[in-house]
């Protein structure tokens, strides 16, 4: 009676056509089942391919059109930056024409002349019209003296004795004028610093 309860192993049934390469708990194939990815019935197998290579070569396509697109923006870029540079200062040179214009009429006329006083004329003239010029696009001067010490906006070139107590550790001299465009410094005012 044992014996019934236990199989025979040579009852024992063994799949003889399994592959060598078959795992351990693996369905065997089935010759007729559909690849991965693929829907089962002729047309829908079919379709489905046809539709992803479809999409595939879209997508390569619009890849390559950007690519060309950014390389285009890239070259645009540069050249519209090169001519940038080379024409930046177009605005500011047209705007101060018209004081070279007064200074080659002032040479012009004054040339001949032994009045001192119209030449200094002329000069003020053409000062003032070059400073509102320049005002214009947004350069002004620094106003320094007597002011305290801003390493930000100055340069020191020396120290003297201060001529009264108040200009102690104070600007008591300016040697070069210090301007600003907007907001930002474009030239430090070089100045004297009282002790």
């Amino acid at each position: 009676m044992a014996d019934d309860k236990y199989p025979n192993p040579d009852e024992t049934q063994f799949d003889q056509n399994a592959s060598a390469d078959q795992v351990a708990g693996e369905l065997p194939e089935e010759p007729n089942a559909p690849e991965l990815g693929e829907v089962e019935g002729a047309e829908g197998g079919t379709a489905t391919g046809a539709k992803v290579g479809t999409e595939l070569s879209d997508l390569k396509d619009k890849y390559l059109r950007l690519a060309a697109e950014f390389e285009n923006y890239k070259r645009r870029t540069t050249k519209e930056r090169s001519d940038l540079f080379k024409t930046a200062n177009q605005e500011l040179m047209v705007a101060l024409l018209p004081a070279l214009d007064d200074f080659d009429r002032a040479r012009h006329h004054t040339r001949d002349t032994e009045d001192a006083n119209a030449v200094r004329e002329s000069i003020e003239i053409i000062y003032n019209k070059l400073q509102k010029t320049l005002n214009q696009k947004g350069l002004a001067p620094m106003d320094v003296k007597g002011t305290a010490f801003d390493p930000e906006l100055h340069e020191a070139i020396t120290q003297i004795p201060a001529p009264s107590e108040e200009l102690k550790g104070k600007i008591v001299d300016e040697v070069e004028r210090g301007y600003y465009l907007g907001d930002k410094v474009i030239r430090h005012a070089k100045v004297v610093l009282g002790l």
